[in-house]
């Protein structure tokens, strides 16, 4: 999961320094949509290469039968569910589950508001809002990537405790700090010591569901419907009140 979300944050960072050049070449963005479709071709033949799972019938239909339609399908998943949550604590599962929503207030959800916070609230020019959102991604991509080799080291979940209460701090002073280059200094930090939060959690929640990955991500898409509501909870907040006061409620990530 480490290196899956490293692999995330690097197409996080490359994606808009590969537009910045296609403005560059004046490629325009036909071009870039262009080249990045030549690329995925290229992977899609060399994956072509590699074999393919074979399909696995149920237990109790035959292996040359035909393949189960959209009703056995959802009946089979909901049993998996059921049957996935029956062999783990539901605690548990709810527990990874509700982290995750947590810590992405600390993740997507305040890239979300980065640039409009820089802006509005600490007043500072697009370009340099720009600078921040640049900062934030690139000092994640270098959390992530040193992330890799510290859990070969560390306990991540004794990684996480420790970096949650080092983010509440950060982000505290990040708040409170007048000078806007402080800001800079506490947010490269803040996007340095949040690597792992989604890979730690998202991996105890596979650990606690064995076999059952495909339920998983469905259970996390479910979640993750319901967590797409906080957005529009801060966002309205803002509305009502302000953004400076919308960013102390982000604290909810590492405080959980």
């Amino acid at each position: 999961m480490a290196r899956w979300t490293f692999a995330g944050s690097l197409g996080v960072v490359t994606g808009p320094l590969a537009l910045g050049a296609a403005t560059m070449l004046a490629m325009g963005w036909r071009g870039l949509f262009g080249f990045f479709a030549v690329l995925s071709f290229s992977v899609l033949a060399i994956a072509w290469r590699f074999p393919s799972a074979s399909y696995q019938p149920a237990p109790g239909q035959s292996s040359d039968g035909p393949i189960p339609n959209t009703r056995s399908l959802i009946s089979n998943l909901k049993d998996g569910m059921v049957n996935a949550c029956a062999r783990c604590a539901v605690a548990r599962c709810l527990r990874w589950l509700t982290l995750l929503q947590f810590s992405d207030l600390m993740l997507d959800v305040l890239l979300g508001f980065l640039a409009l916070y820089f802006v509005d609230v600490v007043g500072v020019t697009p370009a340099q809002a720009g600078l921040a959102v640049a900062t934030w991604t690139g000092m994640g991509l270098l959390g992530d990537f040193l992330l890799i080799p510290l859990l070969e080291r560390v306990r991540g979940l004794g990684y996480l405790r420790v970096s949650a209460v080092i983010e509440f701090i950060l982000f505290t002073a990040f708040l409170l700090v007048p000078n806007v280059w402080a800001k800079f200094v506490l947010l490269g930090l803040m996007g340095l010591f949040n690597a792992g939060w989604y890979s730690i959690l998202q991996a105890q929640l596979y650990s606690a569901m064995p076999g059952q990955s495909g339920t998983v991500m469905t259970v996390g898409n479910i979640f993750g419907l319901v967590g797409g509501l906080l957005p529009l909870v801060l966002g309205s907040v803002a509305q009502h009140f302000n953004l400076g006061v919308t960013m102390w409620l982000l604290l909810l990530g590492p405080s959980h």
